[in-house]
């Protein structure tokens, strides 16, 4: 409940196929493709407000002329802060000379950000500080313009130290050891060679210097750079790109791990890693907008043709299921009923936890992002009690009266609104020195609808990471209310490995669900189990990633999940408190019958999609045995 969980980042790709003047006929509006662009950015806001940018590539412009043009911000709104910085410039324009405005030509030669093709980029930083320069597109400048490279991305890879000493393997020398920087030079590195290599063969066939420029433009193979650049990638990554020649693309890692949606029609191809933004700015049905694959690539030339194409061998599709309980926007149709679904899924549990007692039981939420699962847990309460007034109705027989009937036909779950956010404050991206104080105030609660030491309430939200706002703030202010007990209910089950691949949950002593199975196992004499870990993490510790094993799942192995749950709610359950506390999580069985697409489920089970997951986890444990507050990769 507003842990302090952060996700990097989202990415959009707009390219004009048509000239701007065809925008003006039919959409009224040069700047056709830079007003979706804020649109498409702005309802991706969710993936990234530590700092934003956008770049831009004007395509066959006179030599000299500037064609590459890229603006980052990381103020308190760096989306609107952006906008508002490109929009007064056209306001300007508008003031001085209005008929400039329907100027296709003259605007696209005076103004930077009018222009064919886009990218764009929201930052929620997992590592490194919040600075301008970490924000994204990122570029690589040369003074041939197939040479010249943009990039910017939803990514993390767990073998950044491989990868660069592969860098220095070829000669290189990175001012940095960052993926960012990384991914940069390998995609230069093979752009280099690309453009080399169709050199010499221009070269070879007589071709002048001034002829083979645009030779290699046109026939620059997109696919042979990715495929060469990502070979020994090992991470989760979504990476768009734009080439100073025309050329663009987007990318996807081989399991699917970070989402990519696209759309095209005559007039545009857009891609973006949320589905209902593209289906928002385009208003398109939900049909029309595809997944890139796993593993492959949109790639669109500059003569605006386009392919899906594979740039490397397919794996099983593990899309993280996390995406779909929390970060990604609830408004898309089937992400939507995955969170129903899993709530849907919490009733037997939950039933069982109350002991069916339905009239003295209240349902409600936090946060608001719970709000879908909470709809699927009342409808199939509902259906519970519709069975019951079935069977009820079935049992009076002889004995019917009206005052009978209605008693049966009462019963129905109690649903309040028990918190709410009265602040727009967005914990879980403040200073951790600073959240306990803030969050506090993030919510209120509703008086008067909980009959003191006689109500059960019912709180479910999306996920418990870390607990730290449940103990510290969440959970006393719902004792204020009198409850007789509390159970807080899990959507997601329990987080007890490290993320390694964009969401921001490297350190294990940091989960609650790893504290309370240490507690256990201190408890049950069970200390062993530790040190045995330790040990064989240490022993495989410089061992090649393909021939690491997870051992960290031996601290869990003792226990079932109902026993941490109760450690957990034991652990997290204030001094001060009155109620009783229960805690219920999800179970992995039932999230996959929810999400069935959607197999990337490391956080909850250890099974990590590529080898360096397990490299990372290993680290996370000698991390906390030997007391290093640090990342894991």
């Amino acid at each position: 409940m507003g842990e302090a969980i952060k996700h990097e980042c989202g990415v959009v790709l707009v390219r004009l196929l048509k000239p701007l003047e065809y925008y003006l006929i039919h959409h009224g509006s040069v700047i056709y493709g830079l007003d979706k662009m804020y649109l498409l950015m702005e309802k991706q806001h969710n993936r990234g407000q530590d700092g934003a940018g956008i770049g831009c590539l004007k395509l066959d412009v006179d030599p000299g002329t500037r064609y590459m043009t890229r603006l980052k911000s990381r103020a308190h709104n760096p989306i609107k802060d952006i906008f508002d910085h490109i929009y007064d410039k056209l306001e300007k324009v508008g003031e001085k000379n209005p008929s400039r405005l329907n100027d296709a030509s003259w605007l696209k030669a005076n103004l930077d950000f009018v222009s064919e093709l886009y990218i764009g980029h929201l930052r929620y930083g997992t590592f490194g500080h919040n600075t301008i320069k970490n924000c994204h597109p990122v570029t690589r400048e040369n003074n041939w313009m197939s040479k010249n490279l943009m990039i910017a991305g939803n990514f993390n890879l767990t073998n950044v130290n491989e990868m660069f000493k592969s860098l220095l393997d070829i000669g290189q020398h990175p001012k940095e050891t960052t993926d960012t920087i990384t991914i940069l030079e390998k995609f230069g590195h093979f752009l280099d060679d690309e453009n080399e290599d169709l050199y010499r063969k221009y070269k070879d066939q007589g071709y002048s210097k001034k002829d083979i420029s645009p030779l290699i433009a046109q026939n620059i193979n997109i696919n042979n750079v990715l495929r060469k650049s990502s070979k020994y990638w090992d991470g989760g990554y979504v990476i768009t790109g734009m080439i100073g020649h025309g050329d663009s693309f987007i990318m996807r890692d081989p399991c699917g791990i970070r989402p990519a949606f696209y759309y095209w029609d005559e007039e545009v191809i857009v891609a973006a890693s949320e589905r209902p933004t593209i289906q928002t700015a385009f208003n398109i049905p939900i049909n029309n907008i595809k997944e890139l694959k796993p593993g492959h690539a949109l790639i669109i030339k500059k003569d605006g043709s386009w392919s899906e194409e594979p740039f490397t061998s397919s794996h099983e599709k593990r899309s993280c299921s996390f995406e779909r309980i929390y970060f990604s926007r609830g408004t898309d149709a089937d992400i939507y009923h995955e969170r129903k679904n899993l709530g849907r899924q919490l009733v037997a549990e939950v039933l069982n936890t109350i002991n069916y007692d339905l009239e003295n039981t209240i349902f409600s939420y936090i946060p608001n992002t719970a709000i879908a699962a909470f709809n699927g847990m009342i409808e199939e309460l509902n259906n519970f009690c519709t069975k019951v007034k079935a069977d009820r109705i079935t049992e009076l027989q002889n004995n019917f009266s009206t005052e009978k009937l209605n008693n049966i036909l009462t019963l129905k779950p109690r649903t309040e609104q028990i918190a709410v956010k009265d602040v727009k404050l967005r914990t879980f991206i403040t200073e951790d020195n600073k959240r306990d104080d803030l969050v506090a105030h993030v919510y209120d609660v509703t008086y008067g609808v909980v009959r003191k030491d006689k109500d059960t309430l019912v709180v479910i939200d999306d996920s418990i990471v870390r607990g730290t706002t449940l103990k510290q703030s969440i959970l006393k202010m719902l004792d204020r209310l009198g409850p007789k007990k509390i159970v807080i209910v899990s959507s997601a089950p329990q987080v007890r490995y490290p993320d390694c691949y964009g969401i921001d949950m490297t350190k294990l002593n940091e989960f609650i669900a790893f504290k309370a199975a240490i507690e256990l196992l201190k408890e049950q004499k069970l200390t062993n189990i530790i040190t045995e870990v330790y040990n064989m993490c240490k022993k495989q510790e410089d061992q090649p990633k393909e021939k690491v094993i997870n051992h960290v799942k031996q601290i869990y192995k003792p226990f079932t999940a109902k026993q941490i749950s109760s450690k957990i709610a034991e652990i997290l359950k204030p001094k001060e408190m009155q109620a009783h506390l229960e805690i219920v999580y999800q179970t992995i069985e039932d999230l996959h019958t929810s999400c069935p697409g959607h197999k990337g489920d490391w956080y909850f089970t250890g099974n990590y999609p590529t080898p360096g997951g397990n490299k990372v986890v290993n680290r996370s444990f000698i991390n906390f045995i030997e007391g290093k507050n640090q990342r894991s990769y």
